[in-house]
């Protein structure tokens, strides 16, 4: 084969980058959760519980992307786990959430290792290109920014 018969590169997709990116950002904290017993899921359910306290398991299921059903199973883990208690778990009665003080000294413990998984792929010695694209992250989420003028509606 020729060099003039060669197929050129595929051209580079944001979608596959960032998905790409993704996976290896799960990956590590994955690893970086796994001594507390946590995964991503689990953080970020315990997350949304710890931010929005007295949540409805409705209302975790849309923060979550999931359904009831599966917010219900993964709570009821949580507080097995003695990470969340229910303050109103009766039948018939709208359920409050809420973290327990483990939850929250878990929840401290996770910040830790996210912030280490942080450093070692976003910060200074983490490779150019991350810290670019974890630059554009954090500027695309700061309050107050000045959103980019899009393109003219008709």
């Amino acid at each position: 084969m020729t060099n003039d018969e060669r197929p050129s590169p595929p051209v580079t997709s944001t979608s596959i980058v960032v998905l790409t990116l993704a996976r290896r950002i799960e990956t590590e904290l994955g690893a970086a959760l796994a001594p507390l017993d946590l995964t991503v899921s689990r953080l970020g359910l315990l997350g949304h519980i710890a931010g929005v306290p007295g949540v409805s398991f409705s209302d975790l299921a849309r923060m979550s992307g999931t359904t009831v059903q599966s917010v219900h199973t993964a709570v009821k883990a949580l507080a097995a786990a003695g990470l969340v208690r229910d303050r109103t778990a009766r039948a018939g009665s709208a359920s409050t959430i809420e973290v327990t003080p483990e939850g929250a000294r878990l929840l401290d413990a996770a910040k830790e290792a996210v912030s280490m998984v942080d450093e070692r792929l976003f910060g200074p010695d983490a490779d150019p290109i991350q810290r670019q694209v974890s630059e554009a992250v954090q500027a695309a989420f700061q309050p107050n920014r000045t959103p980019r003028p899009g393109p003219a509606t008709p």
